[in-house]
């Protein structure tokens, strides 16, 4: 297995007789450590553990001292780099972009080609020294937002290499997205699509993913997976854990209790209120302070009976926009304790330093309420913390824009903005009634334990391997003449068939217009002949409206499915509706896909009993797709919570019904011929439907060599007519 992060979770240690490289003991090293524990009982373990990443030491250093690595779980291999490199890279396109932009702060973010071609140097230089050490068979992890374009990387030096990338911080809504230069954007979502398996915090974040692939790489999807470059690439919510237990038994930790005790001693008649924080503008610690101080205003009988104790943890100091946001805080917090401090209480204890452990655990003890209210945090570990170590209640007020919020939804959930709700939910919580407090923190307590950090890493690695398993399976696989000559041979001895039949883009190439797909003779003699078979049902399974599959086979020996299922007409019998829901719907659609036929040159809307098609096949290639993009989404945000459903077709988005759909058509017919043979053929989304309806009961067969749930692929429509004739020869 191959770890890759920004940063290495080993330091050089020199305060002892020796130098010697450790390792640390972060949230992620502990996670993976369990893991390795638990797949070592199972037998399951990985022959060797690697970790890649950037370092503080040189290379002097690490050569030096490479072989004094004391106590560590995995062996490591350092990324070296130029530290004003480093610098454009980490502090320029990691914290001051995509840090910003993705925590939606778009006014503050910087967006310099220097910075970019910085990361995309520094990310080359992470996979390069990768693929100097990677297997075959080993399993790649990278790690957040400074490496994303990493997995395309390595996937393009090893095809068939098993990645997973998981993301730490929120992946934005496609509105904040869009604002990168578009050549950033397209290789940061190439990037991401090297990996089999795309994780994120929350349902939120991985279905903004889905959508900014759709509209950026225009990509097809069902549910949470994407196809890309013929493989499938999964996106999925794994809310990262902590160390429960940890958290849990740290209450009986003689360091801890003494720091809590000395806490309730100090302010034995108080109650203590909790912040800790990074220095970050996206913790929200400017309102914070502002809703802290609405509560002394408008709760006057609490002054003097609350201490709100507010740590602030040191970070990215180089960045002057933090220190101007430390300055900035700071003042508040004097403003605050000048304006309400007596003689002899202040309302606020301000502190600006990292937290040991115990300490940190002492304060989540001694506190009654801990006050976490972000502007926005892909998941927020402190709240869980928190949650882990109560022992006799406690109460969390908690930022509903937090990844955290999710899961912790019996904590007193607040706006971070509105500062005044702030102050009532302060008020609240001091009196909440213990029993309460004890009943919420239960029911979060037992929800986190059975999700910890250790789950979070089995829950991650093992959908990685389903998702390659799956991929496997899906892969394309070309008919070849060996299993051609298998199809004719249990054609030829069936006694009743089944021939599915997709028309534009299967039988019929596609066309700038549809009425130009009128079959050719070619096609009118070999549907002739092969209805002619008594053995054979022939039914064509198409997109088209039933008027236009009338005029032009109508006079065949066949059955139809028109509308994708909507209207059904058996040979010798007539047009049948599969659907009794009025068609108002269409009035509410229609002037949005008229809006998009006059935006877009050569686009054109087409109506049919029972669905609405834009067709931008004759558009602009780059403008088609643009504004293919912004109309699905669009129509995605207008049907949300209606019985609509939009097909992302070839050139084409269609809007009908739900529940209508080749599919369940298919299926219909199957039990109404009970075939011994079926063979289904078809080019486009809708036709998926059909491969994975019947799966293990038919040949399938997909035109074009994207991935598929058909069993078998051929490489185009030209191939398709002499592919069917073979197997009407010698009968």
């Amino acid at each position: 297995m191959i770890i890759i992060s920004n940063r290495l979770p080993f330091s050089l240690d020199t305060t002892g007789d020796k130098p010697q490289i450790r390792q640390s003991s972060g949230g992620l090293v502990s996670a993976l450590k369990g893991y390795f524990e638990q797949s070592s009982q199972k037998g399951t373990q990985f022959t060797e553990k690697i970790w890649v990443g950037s370092c503080e030491f040189s290379v002097k250093d690490w050569n030096e001292n490479k072989d004094n690595l004391q106590g560590a779980d995995f062996s490591i291999e350092p990324v070296f780099l130029d530290k004003e490199l480093y610098s454009d890279y980490y502090n320029g396109f990691s914290n001051s972009t995509i840090w910003p932009l993705f925590h939606y702060f778009p006014s503050i973010t910087e967006y310099k080609k220097k910075h970019f071609d910085a990361y995309c140097k520094v990310n080359k230089l992470f996979a390069d020294r990768i693929i100097e050490i990677m297997q075959p068979d080993d399993v790649i992890w990278v790690h957040d937002y400074q490496l994303m374009i990493v997995p395309q990387m390595l996937r393009k030096a090893y095809a068939d290499a098993t990645i997973g990338f998981f993301l730490h911080i929120p992946f934005p809504s496609y509105e904040i997205f869009r604002m990168l230069p578009r050549e950033w954007k397209n290789i940061i979502m190439q990037g991401l699509m090297g990996a089999d398996l795309v994780g994120f915090h929350t349902y939120d974040y991985a279905q903004y993913f889905i959508i900014s692939a759709k509209m950026v790489l225009g990509l097809d999807n069902s549910y949470n997976t994407l196809q890309y470059n013929n493989r499938l690439v999964k996106s999925d919510l794994f809310p990262i854990g902590i160390d429960f237990n940890k958290f849990k038994n740290a209450s009986e930790d003689k360091e801890v209790i003494a720091y809590k005790d000395d806490l309730l001693k100090n302010f034995q008649d108080k109650k203590i209120i909790f912040s800790v924080d990074r220095l970050d503008y996206t913790k929200g610690l400017t309102p914070r302070l502002q809703g802290y101080e609405n509560f002394l205003e408008r709760y006057p009988e609490w002054r003097e009976k609350v201490i709100f104790i507010l740590n602030i943890v040191p970070s990215r100091d180089t960045i002057p926009r933090y220190n101007e946001r430390k300055r900035s805080i700071e003042q508040m917090v004097s403003t605050i304790n000048g304006k309400y401090s007596t003689i002899q209480w202040q309302p606020i204890i301000y502190r600006y330093n990292h937290l040991e452990f115990q300490e940190l655990c002492g304060l989540y003890l001694a506190a009654n309420v801990a006050l976490i209210t972000p502007l926005r945090d892909g998941m927020n570990l402190v709240a869980k913390e928190f949650v882990a170590s109560s022992k006799e209640g406690g109460v969390l007020i908690l930022s509903e824009l937090t990844g955290a919020a999710n899961e912790l939804n019996e904590a007193c959930l607040v706006n971070p903005t509105d500062t005044e709700e702030m102050a009532d939910t302060i008020a609240t919580a001091l009196m909440m009634p213990l029993e309460e407090q004890k009943s919420r923190m239960q029911v979060m307590q037992k929800r986190l334990s059975e999700y910890d950090v250790v789950q979070w890493v089995n829950d991650f690695l093992d959908q990685l391997a389903k998702t390659k398993k799956e991929e496997k399976k899906l892969k394309v696989k070309l008919l070849d003449s060996n299993n051609t000559r298998k199809i004719i041979s249990d054609y030829k001895q069936a006694q009743k068939r089944l021939i599915l039949l997709d028309y534009d883009g299967t039988l019929s190439p596609l066309m700038k217009m549809p009425k130009q797909a009128a079959p050719k003779e070619e096609l009118l003699n070999y549907l002739q002949l092969v209805t002619a078979d008594e053995k054979n049902e022939v039914v064509i399974i198409s997109g088209r409206d039933a008027d236009t599959l009338e005029t032009w086979l109508g006079h065949l020996n066949l059955s139809f499915i028109a509308e994708h299922g909507a209207l059904i007409k058996y040979k010798e019998g007539v047009w049948e509706s599969q659907t009794t829901v009025p068609s108002e719907w269409k009035n509410e659609i229609r002037p949005m896909l008229e809006s998009y036929v006059f935006r877009c040159a050569g686009s054109f809307l087409e109506e049919k009993q029972h669905s609405l098609s834009w067709h931008y096949r004759n558009t602009h290639p780059g403008l088609g797709f643009i504004r293919s993009r912004e109309l699905l989404n669009n129509l995605l945000q207008l049907t949300t919570n209606t019985p609509i459903q939009i097909i992302d077709g070839n050139k084409v988005l269609e809007v009908r019904i739900s529940g209508m759909d080749k599919g369940m058509t298919a299926l219909k017919l199957v039990n109404r011929f009970d075939p011994d043979f079926i063979l289904c053929i078809g080019d486009d989304t809708t036709d998926e439907d059909m491969f994975k309806a019947l799966e293990s009961k038919a040949y399938t067969i997909k035109v074009g060599n994207a991935s598929t749930a058909a069993v078998y692929n051929i490489d185009n429509q030209a191939s398709v007519l002499p592919l069917l004739s073979q197997f009407n020869t010698d009968k």
